[in-house]
């Protein structure tokens, strides 16, 4: 009995020990329990909070802040700040995902450690939106009522890092393309440049150095660049411009001679020829901003392959590659209809000329254009977007409405030295006159503006406006570049009619165009002007013809232009030329008159048609005459 009772004393004092251990494990799970929850409703709430304001500020990049939200502010800030640095996000987002969960730690006998779910999404340059999934592993602040803290670790910025690891964004470029001509020669690639910079400490010849740059004749302004060397440290390089090679070479000794003139040789992607027509690229992006550079980017520069990756920060040396774009091809060529020796024979032209004007040459056959060639060389291109008033070269479309109409060129229409309509006066350049006998022909040679105006009851308002037509003038031209295409509006008084009849008041053309009226000329039907082939799936087909009657007696006059006209510069150029001459007025931003001198034509043995124009100043006949005669006799 005695030892059941002991049994049983002994099953009691088992129980009584059992029960107070339970007891104790209870309080234990309340005591942490208490410990966790700072008064939010929960210590879980509370790593949630402390976890978003960190992620908010890493997301603000307000890295400083950031890292003062965990418990080792210099590393977290340090692997923070490599981390943008090396992948260069435009944006970061941060989401929390999921509830606090214990961590690994929690497992480990820190029962306060919480872990709490997030996605990360980079925004990086010209590669979109990347994202993953990680944690920021969390514990309470010291103290009472602290804030819980980050506790810091590499794992945090991305699962895969360990200590000593950053993420780096890798890019590998892909190789531009060139802008062919026809031949397959390249219009723009790498070219040689040169530098030009100021070192302020070996600047001991100022005034030497500002005459020698504006000798340059580059628009420097030396004023301007004195300040900032003036304000720049005495070893600090202070860039001034960038020279193509051959631009340098012609002043090489002068500025070397400067001291404190420094001159670093590289290597740019530049336009050889054509250069307004090509366009440029932006040196510091390489991407095109003008021109077919710009038209054609995405196709010529190709795409460059990227890559994030885990990298060791000490060496730079790439441990894993978490994510990569797919790229690496390189960019494909544009291949231009750009006859090189014709741009050439038209750059050199424009060149001896001295001044602003255009080039266009094309294939009356196919509308193939040849040379679009503008000065200054990488100025405006004119050559193919200028909008300017043809003057009298205009004519051909005004004497095609005429023999539409049932004129011939032996019609008499006299050219008297002035017509007056409505009160304005109209005369001729010069105010010369050729009598009352004087034919279409003779009109058209001698370009008489009066013989055309006085006879303008042959027209109605939109005669000019249906014949231009035929001419493709006024549609929308599918060029493969960028073009304006001509118009021709009714005209709204007789006035504005008598004006439009020789190439003003509201008729506006480009050399693209006028070339294109001398080649429609030639060949008898308008084939429209294509500069990129592969770029033109539907050329503008013209909605009206002229009779072949009309051709053959506008060829007849625009070489009795050349032969016994205005067109006389080029009576000794080979391959029988044919010509159309005209000076065209405008007003200049001073409200004072100027003249554009035009002149346009085709080679009757060739299968090439042009038109040249000079800009401010001077008259089609004297002035651009010559010009295109040096042109045609250069092929």
């Amino acid at each position: 009995m005695g030892r059941n009772g002991r049994w049983r004393g002994g099953a009691r004092v088992g129980g009584v020990l059992a029960l107070v251990v339970a007891v104790f494990a209870a309080a234990v799970v309340v005591t942490l329990a208490l410990r966790r929850d700072d008064g939010d409703g929960g210590g879980g709430d509370a790593a949630a909070e402390g976890a978003r304001r960190f992620l908010d500020a890493w997301a603000a990049d307000d890295l400083a802040a950031a890292a003062g939200l965990t418990d080792d502010p210099e590393a977290a800030r340090s692997l923070l700040e490599s981390v943008r640095e090396n992948t260069r996000p435009e944006r970061m987002e941060f989401a929390l995902t999921g509830e606090p969960e214990p961590s690994e730690a929690a497992a480990e006998g820190d029962a306060e450690a919480l872990v709490v779910p997030f996605t990360a999404t980079f925004t990086l340059p010209g590669l979109g939106a990347w994202s993953y999934e990680s944690t920021a592993p969390m514990r309470p602040g010291d103290g009472d009522g602290a804030d819980w803290l980050v506790a810091w670790e590499s794992a945090l910025v991305h699962p895969e890092l360990a200590e000593g690891q950053t993420l780096v964004l890798t890019t590998e470029e892909a190789e531009r393309a060139p802008i062919l001509a026809a031949d397959g020669s390249p219009l723009a690639g790498p070219s040689a440049v040169w530098d030009i910079a100021v070192r302020p400490a070996d600047l001991t010849e100022p005034a030497a150095a500002w005459a020698a740059l504006e000798a340059l004749d580059v628009g420097i302004d030396t004023d301007a660049l004195a300040d900032r060397v003036a304000a720049a440290e005495p070893e600090q390089a202070v860039a001034v411009v960038t020279l193509r090679d051959e631009v340098f070479q012609q002043h090489a000794d002068a500025l070397r001679a400067v001291p404190g003139l420094e001159s670093v040789e590289g290597t740019r992607q530049l336009a050889h020829s054509a250069r307004a027509v090509v366009g440029a690229l932006d040196p510091e992006t390489g991407a095109g901003v003008s021109g077919l550079q710009q038209r054609y980017d995405e196709q010529l520069s190709g795409a460059g392959s990227a890559a994030v990756v885990v990298a060791d920060r000490a060496s730079g040396a790439a441990v894993e590659t978490l994510h990569a774009w797919e790229g690496g091809a390189d960019g494909s060529p544009v291949e231009t209809t750009i006859d090189p020796a014709t741009q050439a024979a038209a750059e050199a032209a424009l060149e001896d000329a001295g001044r602003a004007g255009a080039i266009v040459a094309i294939r009356p056959s196919t509308g193939h254009v040849l040379a679009a060639a503008d000065w200054p060389l990488d100025g405006f291109d004119r050559s193919l977007r200028g909008q300017l008033a043809p003057g009298s070269t205009f004519k051909v479309v005004t004497a095609a409405a005429l023999l539409e109409g049932g004129a011939t060129p032996d019609d008499v229409l006299g050219c008297p030295r002035t017509v007056t309509v409505d009160g304005q006066s109209f005369e001729n350049q010069d105010e010369f006159e050729l009598g009352p006998d004087t034919t279409l022909r003779e009109a058209f040679a001698a370009s008489c503006n009066t013989a055309l105006i006085d006879h303008r009851d042959r027209f109605a308002p939109d005669t000019l406006s249906r014949t231009a037509e035929a001419f493709g003038i006024g549609g929308e031209w599918s060029v493969g570049a960028a073009t304006f295409d001509g118009s021709v509006p009714v005209a709204e008084s007789d006035n504005e009619l008598a004006a439009s009849l020789i190439g003003q008041a509201r008729v506006q053309t480009s050399p693209l165009v006028m070339a294109s009226v001398a080649a429609t000329v030639a060949q008898g039907a308008f084939h429209q002007p294509v500069l990129v082939p592969a770029a033109v799936d539907e050329p503008h087909q013209a909605s009206a013809e002229l009779a072949p009657e009309t051709f053959q007696a506008l060829r007849s006059m625009m070489r009795e232009t050349v032969t016994a006209g205005s067109a006389a510069a080029l009576a000794g150029v080979p391959g029988e030329p044919h010509g159309k001459t005209g000076t065209a007025e405008f007003a200049d931003e001073d409200g004072e008159l100027s003249t554009n001198a035009w002149i346009i034509g085709f080679l009757g043995e060739r299968d090439l048609a042009f038109a040249v124009v000079l800009e401010d100043g001077g008259s089609g006949g004297s002035d651009a005459g010559p010009v295109a005669a040096d042109f045609l006799s250069a092929l």
